[in-house]
């Protein structure tokens, strides 16, 4: 019964949810709040899986308790003790799952670090839009994310955008940077890392992307307005598209690398704004769900 509930919440997290809930409009109206969905289904996803190969190895060890199984100290006393709150099992997945994470990061971090080194040596500070600007004719809009980030502006760029377009995509990568979002793509990119071929790593990888683009977006929106940064976005993406193909090992995040033409189109949405978080509980209830299900009494 247990291994069967594990199963069944491995179908749904893995495939059938992230089927359902790419390219959704209410998660693009918050974007913040949705990419922290992504990554605790991920999350939920990953506690399931260790349980499962638990169970399935030793599927009489630990029969169920009911939610009181969570609690150690109001286990019922008798002859066999239901010990279903392996604690060190999740522990050890937890462990394991933050050296991966670390693991990308730190390769992440070199690649970022080496990029940053270059740009001090060849890139030339201007003040006025407080970034770094390359002698470069492609038009390209980019940061450095981490605790000496850069924002990026090529020459092509300033020759491109008028100055309110140019404000729209320097606030675009301050929102990035403000927001951290470096480090919500880390956990994705290594689940996709791990599991790739899977719905729920596919599709969360691009989606969390995509959502953190639409939240730095909203950020932007607070300096500039929505044509403006609609306006900004396109003439970035069709200036050079073969800029947008350059790979960066994930170092960098640039306002035309990810889903433009929908960002352009949530734009253009009346509504479509930042919204207060209202997925605080159901993202922080994800990740124990699984094991919730082991701790079900049998029926």
């Amino acid at each position: 019964m247990t291994l069967a509930l594990l199963c069944l919440h491995l179908a749904v997290t893995g495939v059938l949810l992230p089927r359902r809930l790419a390219g959704s409009a209410r998660l693009q109206a918050r974007p913040a709040a949705g990419a922290a969905l992504w990554l605790a289904l991920m999350a939920s996803f990953t506690v399931a899986l260790l349980l499962t190969a638990h169970h399935a190895l030793e599927p009489f060890a630990h029969p169920p308790a009911g939610l009181l199984g969570l609690l150690p100290h109001a286990e019922p006393t008798g002859p066999v003790l239901p010990h279903t709150h392996d604690w060190w099992l999740l522990a050890a997945g937890g462990a394991l799952s933050a050296t991966l994470v670390t693991a990308v990061g730190l390769r992440t971090g070199r690649a970022r670090r080496r990029h940053r080194a270059v740009l001090d040596v060849i890139a030339v500070p201007d003040r006025r839009w407080g970034a770094l600007v390359l002698e470069h004719a492609r038009p390209t809009v980019y940061c450095l994310p981490g605790r000496r980030s850069r924002v990026v502006l090529s020459r092509g760029a300033l020759r491109l955008l008028d100055e309110r377009q140019l404000t729209a995509a320097v606030a675009h990568e301050h929102g990035h940077i403000r927001g951290r979002h470096h480090l919500f793509r880390l956990p994705a990119d290594t689940f996709a890392l791990l599991l790739g071929p899977l719905p729920l790593a596919r599709l969360g990888r691009s989606e969390v992307a995509l959502l953190l683009e639409m939240a730095a977006d909203d950020a932007a929106l607070e300096r500039v307005s929505r044509d403006e940064l609609a306006s900004a976005l396109c003439a970035l993406a069709t200036g050079d598209a073969s800029a947008r193909k350059a790979s960066t090992g994930g170092a960098t995040l640039g306002a035309t690398s990810t889903g433009v033409l929908a960002r352009v189109r949530r734009l253009a949405r009346p509504g479509s704004g930042r919204r207060r978080l209202t997925w605080r509980l159901g993202v922080s209830v994800l990740p124990l769900l699984p094991y919730l299900l082991v701790c079900a009494p049998y029926p």
